[in-house]
């Protein structure tokens, strides 16, 4: 099983930050409808003799970041909700709007990858507060607010449930690997800029 610190770090270093989440968020389903459909996910997504390569390859049709710790159950189940919620659109009925986007794959990673090793995927489906951290946090990273929610009450209501944020450690230990990656994706565009600039002098 992966160190749960390694867990939050790949996920710092795969989110991209969670400002540009909220900045391109736009209105989305309603969260009790998420939320239900978790509640209601099918056993054999949850079955671990099914490789997660196999199954994200069969609703995504591309490969996860959390693909590289599907020894851990955690990331093993977290990425099954979330795909069940993506292939929930075509098995029983789409949400309104439709969730699938070009962030579906982000979404389930932040499921994997930011819940999962916080809060156990097992009881994302008993446990009220834990369902809705899962909905809350899969509808962000997917680019949608819940219905009826503008950012800021969105952001309020997912920072009130969140699990990592009771745990300081981790929380303390999440907030540094963050803040690395946030230098490093910034060291990367200033590089990229600099080496746009040398190429058109030329």
């Amino acid at each position: 099983m992966a160190e749960t610190e390694a867990l939050l770090a790949a996920w710092s270093e795969r989110s991209g930050g969670e400002a540009e989440a909220w900045a391109r968020a736009r209105p989305g389903p309603r969260l009790d409808a998420v939320a239900a459909r978790i509640s209601g996910i099918p056993q054999e997504f949850l079955d671990e003799r099914i490789a997660l390569r196999a199954l994200a390859g069969d609703i995504l049709g591309v490969q996860l970041a959390a693909q590289r710790f599907d020894d851990d159950p955690r990331v093993r189940q977290g990425a099954a909700i979330g795909l069940w919620l993506a292939a929930s659109e075509g098995l029983l009925e789409p949400f309104e709007p439709a969730l699938s986007t070009g962030w579906t794959a982000l979404a389930v990673d932040a499921l994997a990858l930011r819940v999962a090793p916080v809060a156990a995927p097992s009881a994302w489906t008993s446990d009220d507060e834990r369902r809705i951290e899962a909905a809350r946090t899969f509808l962000l990273w997917c680019g949608f607010l819940p219905a009826g929610e503008d950012a800021a009450t969105a952001s309020s209501l997912l920072a009130a449930c969140d699990s990592l944020a009771r745990d300081r450690a981790l929380a303390e230990a999440y907030e540094g690997h963050r803040h690395r990656a946030d230098i490093a994706r910034k060291l990367q565009e200033a590089r990229r800029k600099e080496a746009a600039a040398r190429y058109s002098s030329e």
